[in-house]
């Protein structure tokens, strides 16, 4: 067996696909001139599939992952209509009669040349996106033989040196049940993307493509990061036995949406999702949530071409309300910025946009911009019972700002005599390690704090977390990462304010447990996931949770952490650990 880095939990036997593989052509020659129109024709065809391609990918990652997954995609949409990429592979075909995925290499090889003379960092960077692009386009032109032998057959595994944004439209076209990668991190997009949908995954398994090739015979253990290529017949039928129990175990957990999330020592745990729209709440529902704990209000400004209405934000906001478990809503404002960008408030060129001008750092230049929204929020609140959430917050400053900035919406809305929710609680997401170290200060002025765990990561290490070159920083099992979210939640514990966990962490039960001890009795995760963390929550004592956060604080090393946590889950909650990667 080879081993590797478990990324997405689950069993999957099936044959394996590869995606290079997949792409491999041969040169069709140089062309007749009658042949060059019905190439021209069918170029144009691969950019119009790729375009409706990429809007069902916004749509459904969007609605199954989140906004900020969906953000890239959106701009290849940008690139694939861009007329220099149109008219360079159209005069290839033209003047020298090559076929369109050999006029699209050479465009390709034309703009890594131009784009490597290029010194401004920000810029060169953008060729990944227009490599991707291109490959998508070819990916079109040239999957369609292979795909076509393999879609509504036998489930297969996704087979790749590295799952790329292009390469997530296999989701709609084929059977996917796994991916096995060579590079990739847990903390990445792809990762998440599989594990909301449910796929295993496993990266990190240098060398693979050496050994495996499309219609071999793949396992992939998502929990435990193994990989058998062809194995005997006695092992595949074992490991399609512990397939069939894993999904039998995850369709019994479900039935557990009606019971609370109670511990077996009585303590009640709320457990919340994180959703971008409508369907997403509906989700929560039917998971079990009590509620919605991050409400991602930015996909109502990005699903829009012009900025969206006071009007139609409300008629958004409301609908969402009205189908969340509960009616009950923690709404974020406009999370912008970074890679999440629309054309009216201009482009924004900076060498670290993660770390720029983003989310309520741009409310002191457009405060009628953001009035309007929080106008919207406080209108839509006499539809259920919401909260109003602020994200990327450094300083307390900028919270005595934000407080001001609602207040005045609030005023407005009574001197119109609009009907409006009249008292909505404030408060901040945690994601700059500034604001965690100040949170004594902060809790002053809010009435109850969310802590968001990816970008807190990030931050915290230093490290992008969809940069393969340094992902494997962006570990939840840090030590550091367990200690600031210990003097986040004690501070929030002490002054009796509430204090939720939104990220990733929230929907991992390894990380959960320690996290349970430490006083945390709010979570806000995919609604997917919610089942899992119930099971967990009902079979574990808040003692038996202390002393295992007790232990993890005082730990040295990532290994020790990760080691001793899964040992716990293992004995304290096996249904769960079979569910989970350890």
């Amino acid at each position: 067996m080879k081993k590797g880095v478990p990324i997405s939990p689950g069993i999957a036997v099936a044959r394996a696909f590869r995606i290079d593989e997949a792409c491999a052509r041969q040169s069709h020659g140089l062309m007749q001139a009658d042949d060059i129109d019905v190439e021209i024709a069918r170029f144009e065809e691969a950019c119009n599939s790729v375009a409706q391609e990429l809007d069902t990918l916004i749509s459904r990652v969007s609605k199954e992952v989140g906004e900020d997954a969906a953000a890239i995609f959106r701009s290849h949409r940008v690139l694939l209509r861009d007329p220099g990429l149109a008219n360079k592979v159209k005069r290839e075909i033209q003047v020298h009669g090559v076929d369109a995925p050999t006029a699209l290499d050479r465009a390709l090889e034309e703009y890594t040349s131009l784009f490597a003379r290029i010194s401004d960092e920000y810029l060169r960077e953008r060729m990944a996106d227009i490599r991707d692009v291109i490959s998508r386009i070819i990916n079109r032109l040239t999957l369609d033989e292979s795909a076509q032998k393999l879609a509504g057959q036998e489930p297969i595994v996704l087979v790749a040196a590295e799952f790329m944004p292009s390469q997530a439209v296999m989701f709609d076209r084929l059977p996917v049940a796994g991916i096995v990668t060579e590079a990739g991190g847990s903390t990445g997009h792809a990762a998440i993307l599989a594990r909301s949908l449910g796929i295993p995954a496993v990266s990190g398994l240098r060398g693979l493509l050496k050994e495996v090739h499309t219609g071999d015979m793949i396992i992939v253990d998502g929990r435990e990061g193994g990989v058998l290529i062809n194995p005997g017949p006695e092992v595949e039928s074992a490991y399609r036995k512990l397939q069939r129990e894993y999904v039998d175990l995850r369709h019994r957990l479900i039935e557990n949406r009606d019971q609370d999330a109670i511990t077996s020592d009585g303590v009640r745990i709320e457990l919340l999702a994180n959703v971008n729209n409508v369907v997403d709440a509906a989700a929560a529902v039917g998971a079990g949530a009590n509620g919605v704990g991050l409400f991602r209000t930015e996909y109502v400004y990005l699903s829009h071409t012009s900025v969206p209405t006071e009007e139609e934000q409300v008629a958004a906001y409301r609908a969402v309300i009205e189908a969340s478990p509960n009616h009950s809503v923690v709404i974020r404002t406009l999370d912008l910025g970074g890679d999440k960008q629309v054309p009216y408030l201009g482009a924004q060129r900076e060498a670290n946009p993660f770390m720029g001008w983003r989310s309520v750092r741009m409310s002191s230049e457009f405060p009628e911009f953001f009035q309007t929204q929080m106008r919207a929020i406080l209108k839509a609140g006499v539809h259920g019972k919401i909260s109003m959430l602020f994200p990327m917050v450094s300083t307390v400053e900028e919270v005595i700002h934000l407080k001001l900035l609602v207040e005045n919406a609030r005023q407005s809305l009574e001197l119109e005599k609009a009907e409006h929710a009249q008292k909505v609680p404030f408060g901040v997401l945690i994601e700059v390690p500034a604001a965690a170290i100040c949170i004594d200060q902060i809790l002053e002025e809010v009435d109850f704090i969310s802590v968001g765990s990816n970008d807190l990561i990030q931050y915290l290490m230093a490290a992008d977390r969809d940069n393969p070159k340094v992902a494997h920083l962006c570990e939840p099992c840090h030590p550091a990462v367990f200690r600031i979210l210990n003097s986040i939640i004690t501070a929030c514990v002490k002054k009796n304010k509430p204090v939720t966990l939104c990220g990733e962490m929230a929907g991992r039960p390894l990380f959960l447990l320690p996290l349970l001890g430490m006083g945390l009795t709010r979570v806000s995760m995919s609604p997917n996931f919610v089942p899992t963390v119930k099971e967990m929550v009902r079979t574990v004592t808040i003692p038996a949770a202390r002393r295992v956060a007790k232990h993890v604080v005082n730990m040295q090393t990532v290994d020790e952490v990760r080691e001793y946590l899964s040992a716990k889950v293992r004995k304290m909650c096996p249904n769960v650990a079979k569910l989970d990667t350890m």
